[in-house]
């Protein structure tokens, strides 16, 4: 992609993922170029892009919309995810080396004490659980399961789920993120894959619990 086209794709996603491009509102690339300030044509490969990763999809009448996921598509991505990320768990558990581990124990403090305030800091929650997630497939050293995860974890539902969390699903995701530690410092990887798994699961039934319909 251009370098046009990389700016466009970078401001419509995180239009979509702050929500103020709200799921089902319409995508035009002419209001979309006046925001990002670049022509149409990297606004529509922008959006090619964003049509494959699934933020945006076509209506009947070709119309782009931001997605809006039915509650299969919603229990797929999360099954998906928890496949992918368990998996990612366990070879991380059996390849992490001591400075990754170091790295994970000071996200999840900073996690820990975002999610232990008074009023909870979810947008360091956010920033500090992503790169939590990232230092985990990235410690799998799997460049073809972290171009499939990317697909499921970027998603603007990794948001949705976190604005549906109350103080103390925050902190059970700390915790657990911590238990996921311990399972990678004991080189212990069916340990891992299990603890991955049910956080992802967690946090799938919180989602779903919480979404009318």
């Amino acid at each position: 992609m251009s370098n046009a086209s990389q700016r466009a794709y970078a401001e419509i996603r995180s239009l979509i993922l702050s929500g103020d491009a709200p799921p089902g509102s319409p995508l035009t690339e002419e209001a979309l170029a006046d925001i990002c300030g670049v022509s149409r044509t990297p606004v529509r490969e922008a959006l090619r892009r964003l049509e494959a990763e699934l933020y945006v999809v076509r209506s009947d009448s070709q119309r782009l919309l931001v997605a809006d996921w039915s509650r299969d598509d919603l229990g797929e991505m999360f099954t998906l995810r928890a496949m992918l990320e368990a998996h990612a768990a366990a070879r991380a558990a059996l390849r992490i080396d001591a400075g990754t581990l170091v790295d994970l124990r000071a996200c999840n403090a900073r996690i820990t004490a975002a999610v232990g305030q008074a009023e909870p800091d979810v947008a360091t929650f956010l920033v500090e659980n992503r790169r939590f997630h990232e230092i985990i497939t990235s410690a799998a050293a799997s460049p073809r399961l972290a171009a499939m995860l990317a697909a499921l974890v970027e998603q603007p539902v990794v948001r949705r789920t976190a604005a549906r969390y109350g103080q103390a699903e925050l902190a059970r995701s700390a915790h657990e993120h911590g238990e996921l530690i311990q399972a990678c410092a004991a080189r212990d990887a069916d340990w891992a894959r299990a603890v991955m798994t049910g956080h992802i699961r967690r946090a799938f039934h919180a989602f779903s619990a919480a979404t009318p319909g």
